[in-house]
């Protein structure tokens, strides 16, 4: 089978990549450079639509994933990348079977949780106003920033063309160049503040990602999914600080977590008075977001991969 990958050198492209080409899949990178393994095909995502004549399968990973508040300039390209460069890709494609990644960063954050599914019950600890998230969330309205807006609007388009969309949240694993890196650079005189009380959440590790978008297109034993969006998680919520306090270990770092109140966290992100702190930021790890993965198991899915095998 012949797997088209666009953004094969970012983050989760890459792991991609090198999954499916250790399964034996004839792999064709699509971007401005070379990915980690298989065939180059270039292709900017600005300019033109890739060429998928040879491909079979087609995985869509390449965005552009940078926390940009409402009203920057670069949100333009932003848009250009993640929208444009989507239908680019969906118009190439011409019916094949393809996975779209995109983000649960498209979730409305305004909007409570509407029913509590079956994967409520695999909340550890969980806070009594704590409902996993199903697909059926609002995603129309409400996002912090410009990467949820535009890749709610790539998504959409996606789903009208019979895609399967992925939805993971907070990717990361080996090679991460931002969650975690960003993160962990907040660490000063041995403190890590984090905004708010503990709280549950979910957490995708970048192979859980990876073998989903191969389960979706029928590669891992089980049949193709059909069309729609299937929030991608760690099989089980996390608590917010003992997560990071893992990551810390691993990475040697010997800090303690400290507790800002929240409200003071997301008035210094408004007025953007400390650098890097947005309200996207602080809205990732002041509230608590669980994500319903009972669609994805219904399809045979189960995640394998957790912060137990997490290496820098």
């Amino acid at each position: 089978m012949r797997l088209a990958i666009t953004g094969a050198t970012g983050f989760c492209g890459a792991h991609l990549a090198r999954t499916a080409a250790a399964l034996g899949l004839d792999v064709t990178c699509h971007g401005r450079r070379p990915g980690p393994v298989g065939r180059h095909r270039p292709w900017d995502a600005t300019a033109g639509d890739p060429d998928l004549t040879d491909a079979d399968l087609v995985v869509h990973c390449a965005a552009a994933v940078a926390d940009l508040p409402p009203g920057h300039p670069a949100e333009a390209h932003q848009h250009t990348v993640n929208v444009t460069g989507t239908e680019r890709v969906l118009r190439a494609a011409a019916g094949r079977p393809l996975v779209h990644v995109s983000s649960a960063s498209v979730y409305d954050p305004r909007t409570p949780a509407r029913t509590s599914g079956p994967d409520a019950a695999r909340t550890t600890r969980p806070d009594s106003t704590t409902r996993p998230l199903t697909e059926d969330h609002p995603t129309t309205a409400g996002h912090l920033n410009g990467y949820g807006r535009t890749k709610a609007a790539a998504e959409r388009l996606a789903l009208t063309a019979g895609a399967v969309v992925l939805r993971p949240r907070a990717v990361y694993g080996p090679g991460d160049p931002h969650l975690l890196p960003q993160l962990l650079a907040r660490v000063r005189y041995g403190l890590l503040p984090l905004p708010g009380r503990d709280i549950p959440l979910s957490l995708t590790a970048v192979a859980n990602l990876t073998d989903a978008c191969l389960a979706a297109l029928g590669l891992t034993g089980t049949p193709p999914w059909p069309p729609g969006a299937y929030n991608i998680a760690d099989a089980t919520p996390y608590r917010r600080d003992a997560a990071l306090r893992h990551v810390l270990t691993a990475h040697r770092l010997p800090a303690r977590i400290t507790h800002l109140p929240a409200g003071l966290a997301r008035l210094a992100a408004r007025t953007g008075r400390v650098p890097g702190l947005t309200p996207y930021a602080v809205d990732l790890l002041s509230r608590s977001v669980v994500l319903d993965l009972t669609r994805a198991r219904t399809q045979g899915w189960h995640p394998t991969h957790g912060l137990t095998d997490y290496r820098p």
